[in-house]
């Protein structure tokens, strides 16, 4: 009994916070099915129909299927080219004793101290320089290196757990460098590397400014974030076509974080385990 008194703050505050989460989500899922008058009327009030048509208004009047498809397209090969360059480079350092992988490996640290607006106008520069501007293919060179510094450092830790021995049991078998990365260290770093995907997903997804900028307003390149906005109106915002367009976009973040999870969970708990 004294024990379980001893937790009752615990309980309070845990339930407490899960209250706060879960009324701003009720609200918002309401919201997709009601009308602007319902909205303000009767805020927390549930809908009084589950009819999809603020969703059908949405997907026509943002163009949400192409710009989805777009953000697709943006995400899948940013990602790709991420692990792509990320994966061998966390290899390197993470065998790497000497000062010089130290230094690598600090400079792709400082990559956290940049802020993301201040790289704005060089982005832009560059961008009409090498003649990408107001294409999907800059971003998808750009995002991947925004996302390196905090990939690299993830996988760094995780493939320096990797006991030596694994790979010294595949030299003997006759496995090259690229055989042990490729059979050895990267199944061993699965969970860190869907940590990665998650985390860059969800930063790919949701970006903003840089596809506003690069990309531009144009309904056949745009992306999901920046189609969004176009549902406002200056005479006055259908709320419940705006709130059923942001549930739209936030489905494949869902089914992704659902895929993910488990190997994400995997990553925090060897990583608690090991400190």
């Amino acid at each position: 009994m004294k024990l379980g008194k001893r937790w009752l703050p615990a309980h309070i505050l845990v339930w407490t916070y899960a209250v706060l989460l879960v009324v701003p989500l009720y609200y918002f899922l309401a919201s997709a099915f009601k009308s602007n008058d319902e909205i303000f009327a009767h805020p927390f009030a549930p809908p009084s129909s589950l009819g999809l048509g603020n969703f059908r208004t949405a997907f026509e009047s943002a163009d949400l299927g192409l710009a989805v498809v777009n953000s697709a397209l943006v995400t899948v090969f940013s990602l790709a080219l991420t692990l792509l360059l990320a994966i061998p480079a966390s290899f390197a350092l993470a065998r790497s004793t000497g000062r010089l992988a130290g230094v690598v490996e600090k400079v792709f640290s400082l990559g956290f101290l940049i802020p993301t607006f201040a790289a704005l106008f060089p982005t832009f520069l560059l961008a009409a320089a090498t003649g990408l501007f107001h294409t999907r293919i800059f971003m998808v060179l750009f995002l991947p290196a925004t996302a390196l510094p905090l990939s690299v450092v993830i996988l760094v830790q995780f493939m320096r757990t990797i006991p030596k021995e694994m790979e010294e049991a595949a030299r003997l078998d006759g496995a090259s460098t690229f055989a042990v990365l490729r059979h050895v260290y990267t199944p061993m770093c699965l969970p860190g590397i869907a940590t990665v995907l998650l985390l860059n997903f969800l930063t790919f997804w949701n970006e903003y400014l840089y596809s506003l900028v690069i990309i531009g307003p144009d309904p056949a390149q745009r992306t999901v974030q920046v189609a969004l906005p176009t549902l406002k109106s200056i005479t006055g915002t259908d709320y419940g076509v705006l709130t059923a367009g942001t549930v739209l976009t936030l489905v494949p973040v869902w089914l992704v974080y659902t895929l993910l999870q488990k190997r994400m969970q995997q990553a925090l708990v060897s990583g608690a385990v090991k400190m």
